[in-house]
This record gives structure tokens, C-alpha cells and sequence, in this order.
């Protein structure tokens, strides 16, 4: 079961995007100095389910939080490290359901998961936060910010910095 402990519409986690951003707790990565460490514990409201005694069929409940936030173009899985098979799985059911929505997922795991179809999301964030390389927008991360193209994740971590202006 994923859970998620709050949604928020924000603007700055997906470029040109505006994007409902979904805080999926039961995070495994246990980062040192993570924004969002209460996101480690078994808190919340259940995002997607399986019900007890059947192994095929899945409870969705993100339809009320996409349904109640007009205006966004991309809804983003905050976390879901613990189980990234249902991520999949909601990712699959969000881009059937909601076809002009674009999918992402924020993974602090180095690597993606076999159990991920690129064909399910249009940008995957990889790498946990370390404290000192710094965030996204950091020239320093080691986080890698991608865009799915076909098969294929392409970086575009370095639309997170800023930009000098040259005189």
C-alpha cells in the first residue's frame, strides 16, 4: 500500500510544469538532513491499495486530489521508495485516466527500479539527497533530474540552476 501524507500544487519541482506533488510516505532512504524526514514513518492515507484477498485488482484514490487541483499539467509521486511496483502501477493508472497530465517521480534510490516502465512517466528524479552536494538546484548535486524520452532518460538536472546572465 502507498500512503501519502499531503498534496500540495506547486511550481518549482517539475520545470515548466505546474505540478500536483503528492508526499508519499514509508520512505526507506532515511537521507541525513532530508527536508522531509516524517516522511520515513507509516503515516497517512492510502493512495493506492490492494484489497485483502485479491492479488490482481488495486484501489485508487488519487482521483479526489487530481480531481479538486484545477490548472495543473503534471502530477509527481514525492517518495513511494518503499514499494516502487505501485508506483508504477498508479503511474500507469494516471497517464490512462488522465491523458494530458504528465507523470513524474521524485526516487532517492541511486538506481531505477526494474520494476519501472519508462513508458508510465514523462520525468524520474534519481539519488538521494546528501547533505554535502546539496539539493537539485545545486551545480554541485548528486541527483540527476531526467525527462523520458521513448525509452530513453535524458538529464536535465541543469534546468534546476540558475542561470548567470552574461554582460
Amino acid at each position: 500500500m502507498l500512503k501519502y501524507v499531503d498534496a500540495k500544487v506547486v511550481f518549482a519541482e517539475i520545470p515548466d510544469e505546474i505540478t500536483l506533488a503528492i508526499n508519499i510516505s514509508g520512505c526507506p532512504c532515511n537521507c541525513k538532513g532530508c527536508h522531509s524526514s516524517y516522511l520515513a514513518g507509516d503515516i497517512g492515507k492510502p493512495l493506492i491499495e490492494y484489497p485483502k484477498g485479491y492479488s490482481d485488482d488495486f484501489i485508487v484514490h488519487v482521483d479526489e486530489l487530481i480531481e479538486k487541483s484545477s490548472g495543473i499539467s503534471c502530477v509527481s509521486m514525492m517518495g513511494g521508495d518503499s514499494d516502487p511496483c505501485l508506483v508504477n502501477v498508479l503511474a500507469s493508472y494516471i497517464k490512462y485516466t488522465y491523458p494530458k497530465l504528465k507523470v513524474a517521480w521524485y526516487s532517492g534510490r541511486q538506481e531505477l527500479s526494474d520494476s519501472i516502465d519508462l513508458f508510465n512517466f514523462d520525468y524520474i528524479k534519481l539519488g538521494p539527497y546528501k547533505e554535502e552536494f546539496g539539493p537539485l538546484n545545486s551545480r554541485t548535486t548528486n541527483q540527476r533530474f531526467y525527462k523520458v524520452s521513448g525509452r530513453e532518460l535524458v538529464d536535465i538536472t541543469s534546468k534546476f540552476w540558475k542561470h548567470e546572465i552574461e554582460n
